[in-house]
């Protein structure tokens, strides 16, 4: 930890993290975790007990609701008619079949037979053309709405069918469409209620303490191993390791630190699983304003960070080093940490290239949770050695939402980034960053109009590859994705794509 100062090292070791992510964007049955619980000997109508830091900001995954929503309703209140799968395959749910016209222009969906909503209502082809329209609409806050913008139009020649018409061909259509929490066309005031076809139903939400989900007798699925359970909520991760040391939950979705495994690893009443992460944290520039305009700048300032002492510093040996945004779980992940590498003297070199010899200043809004401040604070260190002036501006959540991703009022930020294959963001010239490079957004255009997932895969590799050469962001690292139960608890999802958290497979022991 050399060249930390004494007050982050501090900060580092007695105030970890209290991680809300920000952005978010999409899970369902049965992904089985550690743990040996038989099928003859849980109680299936145990209630289970699971401690996170992830709040919702409501309960409407297209109203900026955050990643807590994904976590606790996304497969599990709500059903799309795809899922994403704990092992990152893409699976029908609500729908039963698909066809696909020859021109790639026309998805024909079946929905599935005896589907009712917890309200009783009968799932119809209108609930699905309702659902869409919601994500695609104007005022939908929802990270994937752009994803769907092919979408020309959706008829609902009957009751089971569904036919989506597109402008163009989209080979991600079905992944896309996992996203998309298929609601009660009738349903109303869905930040505060809900009215999924999910195993759950919610029984009630104690804003800043627990959200409460209870088993849905007429789900039309295979039915939950479990009566229901509760997400409680925790401010801060010593809380809520005391938690499940104590017996007051029974699973940690996502630990938050190193220093907080020991008390499990070696305990025989506890199981840890480490899984597959797909979190980014990033500094994330806006590209459209000087310097950051300026490629040689945004390369140097990738050369002056040494990006393993950060990560060994907040986490150990746990995470990853990334060169892009793509994680190794993403089909076209290629291996690009030795583009723009920790090299110092070559990145005073750069900025003097770029016409700043003395360096600049410039500001970091950073959110107030951590462990943003203290990467900001690393940031300031390092950059500080090649001449770069950083000052920091903590802002909430909200405050970053509003200021960052909606005004895109700023200079540089931190973030992570939870989403699975959001490497598309950056062919999004609007997109909060404001990066954009002709040849990447015709990459990723082609990519999605792809008639094979191999050629779709060579086009992102190649808009990978590029988007890391013109270092759009700094990918800093990947987190580790460590989740911990009690030793009665097993049949829980391991890997955190898209923060989500299938609750229907859990079984505790009698």
């Amino acid at each position: 930890m050399s060249g930390l100062t004494a007050r982050m090292a501090e900060t580092l070791k007695t105030d970890r993290r209290r991680l809300r992510a920000m952005t978010a964007g999409a899970f369902l049955l049965g992904a089985v975790a550690a743990g040996s619980v038989h099928a003859q000997d849980f109680d299936a109508d145990a209630t289970i007990n699971i401690g996170s830091l992830y709040e919702p900001q409501n309960l409407d995954n297209t109203a900026g609701a955050g990643q807590g929503i994904n976590e606790a309703f996304n497969g599990n209140v709500y059903e799309a008619l795809f899922q994403l799968t704990d092992a990152g395959t893409v699976e029908p749910v609500l729908a039963k079949d698909y066809k696909v016209s020859d021109d790639g222009l026309t998805y024909t969906f079946t929905l599935q037979s005896g589907v009712t909503f917890h309200s009783g209502d009968p799932l119809t082809s209108k609930d699905v053309k309702f659902s869409i329209e919601r994500v695609t609409a104007p005022e939908s806050k929802s990270s994937r709405k752009n994803s769907l913008k092919q979408i020309a139009g959706i008829e609902t020649p009957d009751d089971v069918t569904v036919v989506v018409k597109l402008s163009s061909r989209s080979i991600s259509l079905p992944y896309n469409l996992s996203y998309v929490w298929i609601v009660n066309d009738t349903a109303t005031n869905l930040t505060a209620t809900e009215d999924g076809t999910g195993p759950y139903t919610l029984e009630g939400w104690r804003r800043g303490s627990s959200l409460a989900l209870t088993r849905f007798d007429d789900y039309w699925g295979q039915k939950p191993s479990n009566a229901g359970v509760v997400f409680q909520y925790f401010t801060e991760a010593t809380a809520l390791n005391n938690a499940l040391l104590t017996g007051s939950v029974d699973i940690i979705t996502s630990v938050q630190s190193p220093d907080s495994l020991a008390q499990f690893k070696d305990n025989p009443d506890f199981t840890v699983a480490e899984g597959q992460s797909t979190t980014k944290l990033l500094l994330a520039y806006n590209d459209r304003v000087a310097p950051f305009d300026n490629v040689k700048v945004r390369k140097a300032l990738a050369r002056a960070v040494d990006d393993a002492r950060l990560l060994k510093a907040v986490w150990g040996d746990y995470g990853t080093l990334i060169g892009s945004m793509v994680p190794p779980t993403d089909p076209w992940y290629v291996d690009l940490t030795r583009v723009d590498a920790y090299d110092p003297e070559s990145a005073k070199a750069l900025l003097a290239e770029a016409g700043y010899p003395d360096g600049f200043t410039f500001t970091i809004d950073t959110p107030n949770y951590d462990p943003h401040p203290i990467a900001a604070q690393f940031l300031q260190t390092e950059l500080a050695k090649v001449g770069v002036k950083v000052n920091i501006n903590v802002i909430t959540a909200n405050e970053w939402y509003t200021k960052i991703y909606k005004a895109h009022d700023f200079q540089a930020t931190l973030q992570e980034h939870v989403n699975h294959r959001d490497i598309v963001f950056y062919g999004n010239p609007d997109f909060y960053w404001g990066y954009n490079n002709p040849k990447v957004v015709d990459l990723i255009k082609q990519a999605e109009e792809s008639a094979t997932t191999d050629e779709q895969t060579a086009k992102l590799k190649e808009a990978n590859t590029i988007i890391a050469e013109d270092a759009a962001s700094n990918w800093l690292y990947l987190y580790p994705q460590i989740v911990v139960s009690a030793k009665s608890v097993s049949g829980y999802p391991v890997n955190g794509l898209n923060s989500q958290f299938f609750v229907s497979g859990i079984k505790k022991a009698d």
